[in-house]
């Protein structure tokens, strides 16, 4: 990554809900226009990390460490200004659309209210809106723009949530599981549409997913997350070609079971971690 201007630079990170410590002193940094994948089980500490850098933790939560965007601090800005980066500056893709999309408005009015939060210059903002909704491939633009979010397919609404994310051409990009609801068609097809709009915006992504084959697609880089600690990084090919960490190698081979062969025993996770030394 030498050479590269830092997009996202992350300092000993720590989170903490009361007693119980989830995030425990990561460190890692995001160029601008490159996908950083962040790989780990459920509960490891990959959605809490997200949660932080986007500021959405609750006040139960606390936070040390340094999360900075482009050389601003992160966490010393007021929710108000934290408010004002989200979606500018800071965009975020979660796991089900359905929950982050509001039930009762159209889709176009939700995407072109990104616009009018963030943007001054209101001139042909549903021009704007139709062009986005274009850009991620829903099917005749115009109309979709109209539809409210039960009327259109689990892929759809998924592009309705890329189509916000991405129509301020934020400096970062925070994809929570982001095909995980998906079947394995639409999945594919949202990767090649993620790929395409990383590479015209420009935009850093972090990339959260327990599926290592998923990240593996998207990310030029990959961070592998177990109980609160960042375990192992490097290149995509590093991390897959010579996983150093039994964790690592464990998500490789549970990644892998359809190619076990009749009669083999299957493999499972805690079996790479027992003796060898693991927290």
């Amino acid at each position: 990554m030498t050479g590269q201007k830092t997009g996202l630079k992350v300092d000993n990170l720590q989170v903490s809900f009361r007693d119980r410590q989830v995030v425990k002193g990561i460190s890692f940094e995001i160029p601008t226009g490159v996908r950083v994948g962040l790989i780990g089980e459920s509960g490891s500490g990959k959605s809490v990390t997200a949660l932080a850098l986007m500021g959405l933790l609750g006040e139960d939560a606390k936070i040390t460490g340094s999360i900075s965007l482009a050389g601003k601090e992160l966490l010393s800005l007021t929710d108000r200004e934290m408010s004002q980066l989200r979606g500018s500056e800071i965009g975020m893709v979660f796991q089900e659309p359905m929950s982050a999309l509001d039930p009762t408005m159209r889709v176009g009015k939700q995407v072109a209210e990104v616009l009018t939060l963030h943007q001054r210059d209101q001139h042909g903002k549903r021009e704007k809106v139709i062009k986005m909704l274009e850009r991620v491939g829903l099917p005749e633009p115009a109309n979709s723009a109209n539809a409210f979010p039960h009327q259109l397919s689990g892929g759809q609404r998924q592009r309705v949530m890329l189509a916000m994310s991405l129509i301020n051409a934020p400096q970062l990009l925070i994809c929570d599981e982001p095909t995980t609801a998906l079947d394995v068609t639409v999945q594919a097809k949202v990767l090649r549409l993620l790929d395409k709009e990383l590479s015209r915006t420009g935009s850093a992504c972090l990339f959260i997913s327990h599926d290592l084959a998923v990240v593996s697609q998207i990310c030029e880089q990959l961070l592998v997350m177990y109980q609160g600690e960042i375990i192992e990084r490097g290149s995509r090919r590093e991390v897959l070609e010579h996983p150093k960490h039994p964790y690592t190698r464990g998500l490789m081979a549970t990644a892998n079971i359809g190619s076990v062969r009749p009669g083999q025993p299957l493999p499972v996770l805690t079996d790479f971690l027992r003796g060898a030394g693991a927290k």
